[in-house]
Protein backbone atom coordinates (compact mmCIF):
# COMPACT_ATOMS: atom_id res chain seq x y z
CA UNK A 1 0.00 0.00 0.00
CA UNK A 2 1.36 3.43 -0.91
CA UNK A 3 0.93 6.48 1.29
CA UNK A 4 0.21 9.72 -0.59
CA UNK A 5 0.55 13.32 0.54
CA UNK A 6 0.53 16.79 -0.99
CA UNK A 7 1.60 20.21 0.23
CA UNK A 8 2.82 23.66 -0.83
CA UNK A 9 6.21 25.05 0.17
CA UNK A 10 8.79 27.63 -0.91
CA UNK A 11 12.06 26.49 -2.46
CA UNK A 12 15.15 27.62 -0.54
CA UNK A 13 18.90 27.26 -0.93
CA UNK A 14 21.27 26.14 1.80
CA UNK A 15 23.71 29.06 2.16
CA UNK A 16 26.80 27.77 0.42
CA UNK A 17 27.92 28.24 -3.17
CA UNK A 18 27.50 24.53 -3.91
CA UNK A 19 24.68 24.14 -1.39
CA UNK A 20 21.54 22.09 -1.76
CA UNK A 21 18.03 23.27 -2.58
CA UNK A 22 15.17 22.17 -0.35
CA UNK A 23 11.48 22.35 0.36
CA UNK A 24 10.48 22.19 4.03
CA UNK A 25 7.32 20.22 4.70
CA UNK A 26 4.62 21.85 6.84
CA UNK A 27 5.02 20.75 10.49
CA UNK A 28 1.57 19.14 10.69
CA UNK A 29 2.24 17.06 7.57
CA UNK A 30 5.69 16.11 8.88
CA UNK A 31 4.08 14.85 12.10
CA UNK A 32 1.61 12.77 10.07
CA UNK A 33 4.38 11.29 7.90
CA UNK A 34 6.52 10.61 10.97
CA UNK A 35 3.67 8.64 12.52
CA UNK A 36 2.63 6.83 9.30
CA UNK A 37 6.17 5.76 8.37
CA UNK A 38 7.50 4.74 11.79
CA UNK A 39 7.70 1.01 10.92
CA UNK A 40 9.83 1.48 7.81
CA UNK A 41 11.96 4.63 8.20
CA UNK A 42 15.62 4.28 7.31
CA UNK A 43 18.83 5.42 9.01
CA UNK A 44 18.71 8.88 10.59
CA UNK A 45 14.91 8.76 10.25
CA UNK A 46 14.91 9.30 6.48
CA UNK A 47 11.90 8.24 4.41
CA UNK A 48 12.18 7.08 0.77
CA UNK A 49 9.67 8.89 -1.46
CA UNK A 50 8.73 9.65 -5.01
CA UNK A 51 8.18 13.39 -5.32
CA UNK A 52 6.41 15.28 -8.10
CA UNK A 53 6.65 19.04 -8.78
CA UNK A 54 5.19 20.67 -11.90
CA UNK A 55 4.88 17.30 -13.64
CA UNK A 56 8.49 16.34 -12.86
CA UNK A 57 8.92 13.21 -10.71
CA UNK A 58 12.00 11.81 -9.00
CA UNK A 59 12.97 9.30 -6.33
CA UNK A 60 14.63 10.73 -3.24
CA UNK A 61 14.32 10.73 0.54
CA UNK A 62 12.85 13.05 3.10
CA UNK A 63 15.36 13.97 5.79
CA UNK A 64 14.38 14.93 9.33
CA UNK A 65 15.32 18.49 10.31
CA UNK A 66 15.46 19.21 14.03
CA UNK A 67 15.73 22.96 13.41
CA UNK A 68 12.28 23.13 11.77
CA UNK A 69 10.76 20.06 13.51
CA UNK A 70 9.90 18.86 10.03
CA UNK A 71 11.33 17.04 7.02
CA UNK A 72 13.42 18.47 4.19
CA UNK A 73 12.85 17.44 0.58
CA UNK A 74 15.97 17.95 -1.57
CA UNK A 75 15.26 19.23 -5.10
CA UNK A 76 18.03 18.49 -7.59
CA UNK A 77 19.01 20.85 -10.41
CA UNK A 78 17.54 18.76 -13.23
CA UNK A 79 14.13 18.91 -11.56
CA UNK A 80 14.37 22.66 -10.81
CA UNK A 81 15.29 23.42 -14.41
CA UNK A 82 12.66 21.13 -15.95
CA UNK A 83 9.96 22.47 -13.60
CA UNK A 84 11.05 26.09 -14.12
CA UNK A 85 11.32 26.83 -10.41
CA UNK A 86 13.79 28.90 -8.42
CA UNK A 87 14.54 30.08 -4.90
CA UNK A 88 11.52 31.66 -3.27
CA UNK A 89 8.98 30.05 -5.60
CA UNK A 90 6.05 28.39 -3.87
CA UNK A 91 5.39 25.01 -5.42
CA UNK A 92 2.80 22.27 -5.08
CA UNK A 93 4.35 18.90 -4.24
CA UNK A 94 2.92 15.39 -4.33
CA UNK A 95 4.70 12.67 -2.38
CA UNK A 96 4.33 8.92 -2.55
CA UNK A 97 5.79 6.65 0.11
CA UNK A 98 5.87 2.92 -0.47
CA UNK A 99 5.64 0.81 2.66
CA UNK A 100 7.49 -1.98 0.83
CA UNK A 101 10.73 0.07 0.48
Amino acid sequence: MALKYSFKARLWHYPEEAGWYFLTLPEDLAAEIREDTAPFRRGFGSVKVTATVSGQSWSTSLFPDSKSSSYLLPVKKAIRVAAGIGVGDQVHVRLGVSEAD
